[in-house]
């Protein structure tokens, strides 16, 4: 950061322009923000591409007949067998269901072939909140005084719909309490001071507020955000807002000690801090944006809502908050507050001092380089080997929840007494010819064919599969039943094949970006450190802490918590939070690093960079890991999975990696490191075999 930008919020008075102009921000953002739950979509069919087939069949539907309705599926079952008491409880049930607002004609109820379970079809016109609304006055409505003993549920593609939607409707406030809660903690536990964790709080919180409004606009222009996305939003903008607010004040803490003047002393701070945070910043608001080429709409929205989070928590901790801190007096800090003197700025080493585990870290890496990164290495590689009990692939309905909502209990009932695929039937759609029914019909896996909608032309048939419409035998019918009727210029779409060209496409995406975002994300190393060693050595550390991540979530999500496994996107999604956010620790070690070898030489560099540096990041590693922790509050178990695998994964990147690995193998390595660069040249004492005792 240049000196000029970095005088700006640290200036006398600049400092109030600062301030002024994120007042103005935020009253404009926090307007916006407030309507960004309104365009949230969650319909699995408004993530497809749209040359998916299923996306293209929901295109045809409007030129056969408009239909924007949900089918809801109630189940009535008694395990003794459904009595004349229940029949007529289901019959005037669907007659008060028939005069609900947005409930279409009521088809049943319809006794199973074993007595023992009822189905009653309800579509739901509309979408979206509407579907909430109806959903849950259809729920009232059938539960009005049952006959005791008969299990009702309200299950189909509404039912799911409605238990899906309101856990992302607790995210805009169970998870940011939750968010709010573990920031505030750790912050506290960090700096031990009943004033300091409050700046970067408000800090955050302003970022958070000024990036719900960006992801509203962006909404607005046409992007796909998920009530995932904006979840994920609020943990990502708490987390990185919080590592760079670590970073920049413990640098600001530093040069306290060294000038007396807090605003020069922040103005310094920034300037040397400063390009570790932006590159930091850059490197995850690029990889993300890698997001931009993924098919699906649900994964190519995700990068934008990302990278806007990741650039407001970077304007406000590289604006806001200086401006806040220098606007405070040095009590800010109390009970330990930084006093100027000047030995500190006589004796580079005096500061050193207070860094005392670290130093011994440094020595311990110093005394026997080779060893401690081969042994990480294989401890890492080890743990990788896990990857053999991870499942990819597309989950069960069930396997989404942690726990057994409604629609779940209700989906297993239509699947113990009717055609599995019963209330989620394939869309069949092409043009009204003879032979599309005979070629329905006659695939494997199909239980039974409804009469064809036509109109402008096409023919819709549903086409009720044998198997349950979320496993691998559905979705093999599906593809069976593609073959059979392409021939005939006929496409299918529905559930089930919604969720097949979702898996296809994810699988698509991962093979794709992964390696765009490792080039992207070299490039950037190598612009930053001008050299070429040094980042394929942190990319390599970066992808193997990865693969170690990947191999524990494979134990502990089958051997632990029981999970049917990962969902498909979920290796690129990981992916891209843990290279990205690892890099980021690498990148603030290896900044200091390099601005120490300068002037120590590169193995009294690397050691005394990971002295000073120890403490704030692997503080910034345990906060972001706790916040990311979060997501598991809700009972999805993609957000589940998602917290203990960024978690798990930053700790290990930040404990392991950045603390013994890459020191180690830098240190072994000494001058080599900055190959083809010209810093191997400056000062020699790289050749020096252990760190002096003045540092730690």
């Amino acid at each position: 950061m240049s000196s000029r930008l970095a005088r700006l919020p640290a200036g006398r008075r600049t400092k109030w322009l600062v301030l002024i102009a994120w007042l103005v921000l935020l009253g404009a953002g926090g307007a916006l923000g407030g309507k960004l739950q309104s365009v949230t979509q969650n319909n699995a069919d408004a993530y497809l591409p749209g040359s998916a087939e299923a996306t293209q069949v929901i295109k045809l539907q409007d030129r056969v007949h408009k239909d924007d309705s949900v089918l809801a599926v109630v189940s009535y079952e008694r395990r003794s067998g459904i009595t004349a008491t229940d029949q007529a409880y289901a019959r005037s049930a669907a007659a008060r269901i028939g005069d609900l607002p947005r409930a279409g004609q009521v088809v049943g109820p319809f006794v199973s072939k074993d007595g023992q379970a009822m189905q009653v079809f309800v579509p739901i016109m509309g979408d979206g909140d509407v579907v909430i609304e109806a959903i849950d006055g259809l729920r009232k409505t059938v539960e009005r005084g049952p006959p005791a003993g008969l299990d009702i549920r309200v299950t189909g593609p509404a039912g799911g719909l409605f238990d899906l939607v309101k856990v992302f409707s607790s995210i805009d406030g169970t998870l940011l309490l939750v968010t709010l809660a573990v920031v505030i903690v750790m912050l506290l536990l960090t700096y031990r001071s009943p004033f300091l964790w409050f700046v970067p709080l408000i800090s955050a919180g302003s970022a958070y507020m000024l990036s719900q409004g960006v992801v509203y606009l962006l909404a607005k222009a046409g992007l796909t955000v998920s009530g995932q996305s904006a979840g994920i939003l609020a943990v990502l903008v708490f987390g990185a807002g919080t590592d760079y607010a670590l970073l920049i004040i413990a640098r600001y803490r530093e040069e306290l000690h060294r000038h007396e003047d807090k605003h020069e002393a922040m103005a310094l701070a920034l300037r040397r801090a400063g390009p570790a945070v932006l590159a930091s910043g850059a490197t995850v608001t690029v990889g993300l944006l890698c997001l931009l080429i993924a098919e699906l709409n649900s994964t190519s929205g995700l990068g934008p809502v990302g990278a806007a989070g990741v650039l407001c928590a970077l304007a406000a901790m590289t604006t806001l908050l200086p401006a806040l801190l220098v606007a405070l007096p040095r009590g800010v800090f109390w009970p330990v507050v930084p006093r100027y003197d000047p030995r500190y700025a006589d004796e580079p080493d005096a500061l050193e001092k207070e860094h005392g585990v670290w130093g011994q870290v440094a020595r311990f890496v110093s005394a026997r380089p080779r060893f401690v990164w081969a042994g990480t290495a294989v401890l890492l590689g080890v743990l990788a080997l896990g990857l053999m009990s991870l499942t990819v692939g597309p989950m069960s309905n069930a396997g989404q929840f942690v726990g057994t909502p409604d629609s779940v209990v209700g989906e297993r009932v239509i699947a113990r007494h009717f055609a599995a695929g019963t209330g989620s039937p394939a869309l069949v759609i092409g043009p009204n010819a003879p032979g599309l029914r005979d070629a329905i019909a006659g695939t494997r896996g199909v239980a039974d064919v409804g009469r064809p909608i036509t109109g402008n032309g096409y023919a819709q048939y549903e086409a009720t599969l044998s198997d349950a419409p979320d496993s691998q035998a559905a979705r093999d019918t599906v593809d069976r039943l593609r073959a059979s009727v392409h021939p005939l210029d006929a496409k299918v779409g529905g559930t089930t094949a919604i969720n097949l060209d979702t898996q296809r496409a994810a699988v698509h995406d991962n093979k794709l970006i992964i390696p765009v975002v490792l080039g992207v994300v070299l490039v950037i190393l190598v612009l930053l450190l001008r050299a070429l060693v040094a980042p394929l050595l942190l990319m390599m550390t970066v992808v193997l802490s990865f693969a170690a991540s990947l191999g524990v979530c494979g134990l502990v999500f089958t051997h632990v918590f029981g999970f049917e496994g990962v969902d498909s996107g979920f290796p690129l999604t990981i992916f891209i939070f843990l290279v990205a956010l690892g890099v980021d620790y690498n990148i603030f070690l290896m900044t200091r690093v390099r601005e120490e070898s300068q002037r120590l030489g590169t193995r009294r560099g690397i050691l005394r960079g990971l002295t000073v540096t120890g403490g704030v990041i692997t503080s910034a590693g345990v906060v972001l890991a706790a916040t990311f922790a979060a997501l598991a509050t809700l009972p999805l178990t993609q957000l589940v999975e998602m917290a203990f695998a960024v978690a798990f994964g930053v700790l290990l990147d930040t404990l392991l990696v950045r603390s013994l690995l890459v020191p180690a193998l830098a240190y072994d390595l000494g001058g080599r490191i900055w190959w083809p660069g010209g810093l191997r040249d400056v000062r020699r004492q790289e050749d020096e075999p252990r760190i002096p005792e003045s540092i730690g």
